[in-house]
C-alpha cells in the first residue's frame, strides 16, 4: 500500500475544511443506495408482473437493465471523473438516480419502468467509481485509507443483504412502486450535503478525453456481461445471441487495449497491469465475486426447494453470511497492517475453501448449525479477501488514475458475478441432470422437462402424481444435493487457486511517500518518526515497523 502525502494531496484531504471521516459517511451512503437498489427488486417482482403484465422477455430486461447499463458504463464514467472532477461526476449521479427512482416507482407500462431502470444503472456507473476514487483522494494515507475501505466494504455487503429483507418488507406494506420511492428522500438529502461536504479531485487533464475508446470500452463490457447473463441463464454457447455478444465484446476490449497503448492521454494507464499486485489484484477479486454470487444462488435454492424454508425464513439464514463480512470489513485494516496482503488473501481464500467444503456435509436434512457456521466462515473469508484485494488494487494506482482503477475494480466485481452464475450454475446443472434420465414410471419428455430445474421438477412431480411422481420428486431433491456436492468441490479448487495467486501480492504493508513532505518550512528535515510525517519515497516501510531514516535511502532530501 502506498501512503503519498504531498500538499496537494493533504488539501484534497481537507476537503474544504470537512472532516475526511464525515465524507466517508457521505460515501458510504452513496454506495448503500447502489447495492441497496441491485438487489431491492427481487422479491417485487410477483408484484410487479401482475400489475404490470409485462412479457417474459420485458421482465427479463426489467431485472437485467440495472446491472447490464452499470457494469458497461463504469469505466466510461471512471475515467469522465478523472478528467472533468470526481464530485462533479458523482453529484451528477444522485440527481440521475433519484429522478430514474421516481420514474421507476410511477411506471404505468413495462417498457417506461425498463427505460427507468436502464437510468438508473448509469447512475449508478455514476456513483459507484467516484465514491472509491474520492475515498483515494480524501485518505492518501494507507494506513487510513485501509480502515476507510474496510468500512466501505462493509456498507456494500449490508446494503446488498439488507436490499430483499428491506423489500419485502415494502411490498408487503405498500406497493411494488415503494421499492424505488425511498431513494427519493435519500437522495433528496445526500444531494445538497454531498454538494458542501465533499472535496473535488481530479487526476491529469493535460490532453482530450478519449471519446471514442471510453465508448469501445461500454460497448465491450456490455457484449461480455450480456454473453455471460446468458451463459448463466442456460443458453447454449455457440448460438449467436449468446456467443455473439461473448465475440464483440472480446474483440472490442482486445482493440481498446490496443487503442489506450498508442495514445499520449489514454483514459487507462495499461502500464497498471505490468504491476503484479494490481493485475493479481483484480484478479482475485473476480474468483472471490465468482464463488460468493454463484454459492449465495445456489444456497438459496437449497434452503427453499430442498429445505422448504419460506423467503424471510430464507433471509435469516443467510444473515450470519452478512454479519461476518461486516465483522471482516470492520477488522480489516488491523488485520492487513499485522499479516500484510499476501497472507491476508490468500488465507481469506483458503478460509473460504474450508467453508465451502464444510458445507459439502449438507444433505437433504435441515443442519442449522452446519450451515451457521459454513456460512459464517465463507462470509468472513470472503470479506476478508475482497477488502485486502480492493485495498491492494488502489493502493497500485497513482492519485491521477484513481477513477480509472476504481472503475477497472467495479467493472472485475460485476463480471466476476455473472461469471459465477454461469459457471457454478453450469456446473450445477451438468451434475443435476443427469439423475433424472432413468427414473422408473417417468417418461422420457416429463424427466427432460425436470432436468431444467429442482422448481419446473416439482412441478412436474405434480402433475403425474401417485408413484411416478412421488419418485421423481425423491429423484429430484436427491440429484439436486449431488449437484450441489460438486458444484462445491469445484468453487473449492477455484478458491484455493485464488489463494496461490496470492503468492504474487507484496508480504508487507509498504508505505512510500513523497521526500518533499520531509522538509519543515524552514527547510530543514522534518523528524521521520513523528507520527504526522511520512518516510521518503524512495524508502518502502512496513506498516507494523518504525520507520527507516531518511538517510538510509541513498538520496539527499530536498
Amino acid at each position: 500500500m502506498q501512503r503519498t502525502i504531498t500538499a496537494g494531496a493533504r488539501l484534497r484531504a481537507a476537503g474544504g475544511g470537512a472532516n475526511r471521516w464525515v465524507v466517508l459517511v457521505v460515501l458510504c451512503v452513496s454506495l448503500l443506495l447502489v447495492a441497496l437498489d441491485a438487489t431491492v427488486l427481487h422479491v417485487a417482482v410477483p408484484s410487479l408482473t401482475e400489475d404490470l403484465r409485462p412479457s417474459s422477455t420485458a421482465l427479463l430486461w426489467i431485472v437485467d437493465a440495472y446491472p447490464l447499463i452499470c457494469a458497461s458504463l463504469l469505466i466510461l464514467f471512471g475515467t469522465l471523473g478523472d478528467r472533468v472532477g470526481r464530485r462533479r461526476v458523482l453529484l451528477l449521479g444522485y440527481a440521475l438516480f433519484g429522478v430514474a427512482s421516481a420514474v421507476a416507482a410511477l411506471a404505468t407500462e413495462p417498457e417506461i419502468l425498463i427505460g427507468a431502470r436502464a437510468l438508473l444503472g448509469v447512475g449508478g456507473a455514476m456513483i459507484m467509481p467516484a465514491t472509491l476514487s474520492i475515498l483515494r483522494a480524501v485518505f492518501p494515507d494507507r494506513r487510513e485509507r485501509a480502515t476507510a475501505i474496510g468500512i466501505w466494504t462493509a456498507v456494500a455487503a449490508v446494503g446488498a443483504a439488507t436490499g430483499p429483507v428491506l423489500g419485502g418488507f415494502l411490498v408487503e406494506h405498500y406497493w411494488w412502486g415503494s421499492v424505488f420511492l425511498i431513494n427519493i428522500p435519500l437522495m433528496a438529502l445526500i444531494l445538497p450535503l454531498g454538494r458542501w461536504l465533499l472535496p473535488e479531485s481530479k487526476g491529469r487533464d493535460d490532453g482530450p478525453w478519449d471519446v471514442l475508446g471510453a465508448l469501445m470500452a461500454a460497448a465491450g463490457v456490455l457484449g461480455m456481461v450480456l454473453g455471460v447473463k446468458r451463459i448463466g441463464a442456460g443458453e447454449d454457447l455457440l448460438v449467436y445471441p449468446t456467443a455473439g455478444p461473448l465475440l464483440i465484446g472480446a474483440a472490442l476490449l482486445i482493440l481498446f487495449v490496443r487503442r489506450q497503448r498508442r495514445r499520449a492521454h489514454p483514459l487507462i494507464d495499461m502500464r497498471l497491469f505490468s504491476r503484479a499486485a494490481f493485475t493479481t489484484s483484480v484478479g482475485c477479486i473476480v474468483l472471490a465475486m465468482l464463488a460468493l454470487v454463484g454459492l449465495e444462488l445456489i444456497a438459496v435454492q437449497y434452503l427453499q426447494l430442498v429445505l422448504g424454508l419460506s423467503p424471510l425464513e430464507t433471509g435469516l439464514r443467510l444473515l450470519p453470511l452478512t454479519f461476518a463480512a461486516m465483522a471482516a470489513g470492520a477488522t480489516g485494516s488491523y488485520t492487513l497492517r499485522r499479516i500484510g496482503p499476501r497472507r491476508m488473501v490468500g488465507w481469506g481464500f483458503v478460509l473460504t475453501a474450508a467453508a465451502v467444503l464444510l458445507l459439502v456435509l449438507m444433505g437433504q436434512n435441515d443442519r442449522p448449525l452446519l450451515l451457521t457456521c459454513g456460512f459464517v466462515l465463507l462470509g468472513f473469508g470472503l470479506q476478508t479477501t475482497l477488502f485486502s484485494a480492493y485495498e491492494s488494487m488502489l493502493s497500485e494506482a497513482p492519485p491521477e488514475s484513481a477513477g480509472g482503477a476504481a472503475a477497472i475494480g467495479e467493472t472485475s466485481y460485476q463480471l466476476g458475478a455473472g461469471m459465477g452464475i454461469a459457471l457454478l450454475g453450469s456446473v450445477m446443472n451438468a451434475a443435476y441432470a443427469p439423475g433424472l434420465s432413468a427414473v422408473p414410471g417417468v417418461p422420457d419428455e416429463a424427466s427432460r422437462a425436470a432436468a431444467n430445474s429442482l422448481g419446473e421438477a416439482y412441478q412436474v412431480a405434480d402433475q403425474l402424481g401417485g408413484a411416478a411422481g412421488t419418485a421423481l420428486y425423491h429423484a429430484a431433491r436427491h440429484a439436486f444435493v449431488d449437484g450441489l456436492h460438486v458444484t462445491l468441490f469445484v468453487s473449492a479448487g477455484l478458491l484455493l487457486l485464488g489463494a496461490l495467486m496470492a503468492l504474487r501480492l507484496p508480504r508487507v504493508m509498504e508505505c512510500p511517500v513523497d521526500p518533499e513532505d520531509l522538509v519543515d518550512p524552514a527547510g530543514g528535515l522534518v523528524d521521520p518518526k513523528s507520527p504526522a510525517t511520512p518516510a521518503p519515497e524512495e524508502v518502502r516501510v512496513p506498516a507494523t515497523r518504525e520507520p527507516v531514516e531518511p538517510a538510509r535511502s541513498g538520496r539527499t532530501a530536498r
